[in-house]
C-alpha cells in the first residue's frame, strides 16, 4: 500500500465519516445540517481514525475482541487530541461530553466509543478489504494523478476554512460580556450573520462553546 493509495483511503473514509454524520443529524435532529470542520464534504477525524485503524491494526483481524477494543482505543485518543489541540487553535469547544456518562474531561465518552470500536471491525472485516482490492484494480499512474489532485483540493480547504474561522475568530474579540454562556452566544450570533461558512459552523457544531477569557471585560464600578 504506497502513500496514494493510502491518501485516497484517507478521503474515502473522510466522506463516509461526514455522510454518517449527516444521516445521524438528520435522525436526532430532523434536520439536514452540512457537517464538518472543513468547507469540503468530509470530515478528516474519521478518515485519519480509519487509516491508523488499517495501519496499525491489520495483526489483529484474526482476534475480533482485540480489534475492536484497539479500535476505541484508537479513536479516543484521536477524539481527544482532536478536541484538544482545536480547543488550543481557536479558543473554543466544539464538541462537548460533559453531560453524558463515563466522559474523560467531556471530550471522550463511552457511548460514542463503543460505535467506534464496532466500525473498526466493520471498517476491517468488510469495507476495507473491497475498497482496497478496487484501488489496487486501479493503475498506478491514474491513483497518483488522483491522489494529488485530491490533496491540492484538501490543502486549499485547509487554509481557506482556517483562514475565515481565524478571522472570524479574530472579529468576535469586540464582544465582550461577563457570562461565558452569554459570550458563546453572542460568538454564535455574530458568526452566524456575518459569514456563510461561519452559518455552517454554527450549525455544524450547535454546541460550539467559546473559552476565551479575553472576551470578557471588568465589571463596572
Amino acid at each position: 500500500m504506497n502513500l496514494s493509495m493510502i491518501f485516497i483511503l484517507f478521503m474515502f473514509y473522510s466522506f463516509i465519516g461526514w455522510i454518517m454524520e449527516i444521516i445521524f443529524t438528520l435522525y436526532k435532529d430532523k434536520t439536514l445540517v452540512n457537517r464538518g470542520f472543513l468547507m469540503g464534504p468530509y470530515c478528516p477525524i474519521y478518515g485519519s481514525g480509519c487509516i491508523l485503524i488499517i495501519l496499525l491494526l491489520n495483526k489483529y483481524v484474526n482476534d475480533p475482541l482485540a480489534l475492536f477494543v484497539m479500535s476505541m482505543v484508537i479513536c479516543s485518543i484521536l477524539e481527544y487530541m482532536s478536541s484538544y489541540i482545536m480547543e488550543k487553535l481557536f479558543k473554543a469547544r466544539w464538541w462537548d461530553y460533559s453531560d453524558r456518562k463515563f466522559n474523560i474531561n467531556g471530550r471522550i465518552c463511552l457511548e460514542t466509543l463503543i460505535p467506534f470500536g464496532l466500525l473498526g471491525c466493520f471498517l476491517m472485516y468488510v469495507i476495507n478489504p473491497f475498497i482496497s482490492n478496487v484501488l489496487l484494480s486501479i493503475p498506478s499512474g491514474i491513483l497518483n494523478v488522483l491522489a494529488i489532485i485530491l490533496l491540492i483540493i484538501f490543502i486549499v480547504d485547509i487554509i481557506t476554512s482556517y483562514s475565515i474561522i481565524t478571522k472570524i475568530h479574530l472579529s468576535t474579540r469586540q464582544i465582550v460580556m461577563d457570562n461565558t454562556e452569554e459570550i458563546t452566544n453572542k460568538v454564535r450570533e455574530y458568526v452566524y450573520n456575518h459569514s456563510k461558512f461561519g452559518k455552517r459552523l454554527v450549525k455544524s457544531f450547535p454546541s460550539i462553546k467559546i473559552l476565551d477569557k479575553k472576551y470578557k471585560k471588568k465589571k463596572k464600578q
